[in-house]
């Protein structure tokens, strides 16, 4: 099961991520970009502290929005991470693509 829950906080919009990502609600995470961008964030925050797992749909939906966040100059950070899901992030070399921090201050503070 997974709940999402939208925030802002120092001119970021932040989506907290809660239990499982997988192919059966990744489309969920996806509607939330969606919506975050629709909305003119042009800096996101994806909390996962709370996230406990995440498949290769899930981490595909991220891996989607690379390059378009790219051209519309929108910058997206992870934090949070739990090693478990920081070490499927590793394995498939998003952490070289996508900042990951340990915590909210670390994201914000860069």
């Amino acid at each position: 099961m997974l709940r999402l829950e939208k925030t802002k906080e120092k001119q970021n919009d932040i989506l907290s991520l809660f239990g499982e990502v997988d192919a059966s609600n990744s489309v969920i995470l996806d509607e939330a970009i969606q919506e975050i961008i629709a909305s003119g964030a042009k800096s996101i925050l994806i909390d996962g502290q709370n996230l406990e797992y995440i498949s290769s749909a899930g981490l595909g939906v991220f891996m989607s929005y690379l390059e378009d966040f790219q051209e519309q100059a929108i910058s997206m950070k992870i934090c949070g991470l739990t090693p478990r899901v920081y070490e499927v992030f590793r394995i498939l070399g998003l952490d070289q693509l996508i900042p990951i921090y340990q915590d909210r201050a670390a994201a914000f503070a860069d």
